[in-house]
């Protein structure tokens, strides 16, 4: 299907959203940190020794289904899940810091196969994990990586529901684990096409004789405490940890907007036990309905992991997985027009922040700005050309429109934008705020920034749109000037 440039959005941020929850979770892991409730941050450590924003195996087996739905190949098939197995066995074969017991135990029996007999491996797998479930073992493993697969089929809810049960079956074929992936997945693909959230939305795609139980798990999700849902290794804890915390902190937030996502992320952590699984669930779920332009900019930059991965490569891969189309943003080299000349002028209120254009990108136009934020869209090469240092080029999900619809949230975007701006500057950073040409989306970060910084709005406004030389208008632009900080 089509998707719109908001469902592009919501699509985009499935990964990226399951990243920043597992990389927050991992500190606190089984108590490995000291936790303040809502303090969780990007400190790394955890049970692996994990660095600030790494993600854990979570999120690493995710990217593992990712390279290959993002192909357009069938997860129903066994060539695909043949691709997916031997995925997962490439990612034990690099010895990962954290596994889960189940998981494990599998991987490493299969990796003893020949990697190039990808159908034994597939059928070792799928006997491994038969085992498995009939000793009664139904642990996480499973539900926390499940959020893509709500991507591979938006069109299509019984083979999403196929998908998620198939995928799920290589390690947990334990039908409670199924189940949950069957209701997570469809949960997501619901949240990206409808915008809304809702996992009793899958529950007609189980058997029939299961539908009660899970009404009734549920319905304790979303009426005890979240605290209530530890330990939770278990599959079905799990589901009602994650449910539980972006349930019990919805409410006025659904109508303010994408604070939600901060809140649900950080009661999710707050549970404990099993924390970066919980917060990967949920944060797939959170990508889902708040899309890349509700997901902290400022913790989307600093997320990385296995393989090799950074935040806009997940966003590649959902994207890829959504809409099966190969070569696109942010897959392309670049983005630049070539119709723009650099400016790069000092905002007038911080000479440490410079308001550029696409052309600004060339390091050796301007050589000053250690540090980018990009408010539209640029390729690889454009960020290769910047030179930035790891996390120091953020890119921000803005779109230039004075359509209500053009922006999920566009306040709520325009201040995470200029939040990122500050903490940028208080790393002793020099960032250059570029968009395409300037007219728009850069004068509207800028005054955003400036207000942020102390400066009153009519003023921060005149003065910016006297160094760019011209009146600013449009939507961006007075949303900047009059909305709450």
């Amino acid at each position: 299907m089509r998707l719109t440039s908001a469902q592009t959005d919501r699509a985009a941020g499935v990964l990226l959203g399951q990243a920043i929850g597992d990389a927050l979770g991992v500190p606190y892991e089984f108590g490995s940190a000291p936790l303040v409730p809502g303090h969780a941050e990007l400190i790394g450590g955890g049970l692996g020794g994990f660095a600030p924003g790494e993600w854990s195996d979570d999120t690493a087996m995710a990217a593992c289904i990712a390279r290959v739905s993002a192909t357009g190949a069938d997860l129903t098939g066994d060539d695909a899940l043949a691709a997916v197995a031997q995925g997962f066995v490439e990612w034990i074969d690099d010895d990962p810091a954290d596994v889960g017991m189940q998981i494990g135990a599998i991987l490493r029996d299969v990796a003893t196969l020949p990697h190039d007999a990808s159908a034994a491996v597939l059928a070792r797998m799928r006997q491994l994990s038969d085992a498995a479930a009939a000793q009664d073992k139904a642990g996480n493993g499973a539900l926390m990586r499940t959020g893509v697969v709500g991507l591979v089929a938006l069109d299509d809810r019984e083979r999403t529901a196929r998908a998620a049960a198939a995928v799920a079956a290589l390690t947990h074929a334990d039908s409670r684990c199924v189940d949950s992936c069957v209701l997570w997945s469809e949960a997501v693909r619901v949240a990206v096409i409808e915008r809304r959230l809702d996992v009793r939305a899958g529950l007609d795609l189980l058997p029939e004789e299961r539908r009660g139980q899970w009404e009734t798990w549920i319905d304790e999700a979303e009426t005890w405490t979240p605290s209530q849902f530890a330990p939770n290794g278990y599959t079905v804890t799990a589901f009602q940890a994650a449910w539980a915390a972006i349930h019990a902190t919805a409410g006025s937030r659904e109508a303010y907007g994408a604070d939600h996502v901060e809140d649900a992320l950080q009661t999710a952590i707050a549970i404990g036990d099993d924390t970066d699984t919980v917060a990967a669930i949920a944060g797939a779920l959170l990508g889902a309905r708040y899309g890349v332009s509700g997901l902290p900019t400022d913790r989307a930059r600093r997320v990385h992991g296995w393989p090799h991965l950074r935040g806009r490569d997940l966003v590649g891969l959902a994207l890829a997985t959504a809409t099966r189309e190969q070569g696109a943003w942010p897959q392309r080299k670049t983005m630049r027009t070539g119709f723009n000349r650099p400016l790069a002028v000092p905002h007038p209120a911080d000479s440490g922040v410079l308001l550029g254009t696409e052309a600004n990108l060339d390091q050796v136009a301007d050589p000053r700005a250690t540090a980018v934020v990009s408010l539209s869209r640029v390729g690889t090469a454009d960020i290769a050309a910047a030179a930035s240092a790891t996390g120091k080029h953020v890119e921000v999900w803005l779109v230039d429109s004075d359509s209500p619809d053009g922006n999920a949230d566009l306040a709520w975007t325009l201040r995470d934008a200029a939040r990122t701006v500050r903490r940028l500057r208080e790393e002793g950073e020099t960032v250059l705020l570029h968009c395409v040409a300037a007219f728009h989306r850069t004068p509207s970060v800028a005054l955003a920034y400036a207000r942020l910084i102390g400066v009153d709005a009519d003023t921060a406004a005149r003065d910016i749109e006297a160094v760019l030389g011209r009146r600013i208008g449009g939507r961006l632009w007075e949303t900047a000037r009059t909305m709450p900080l």
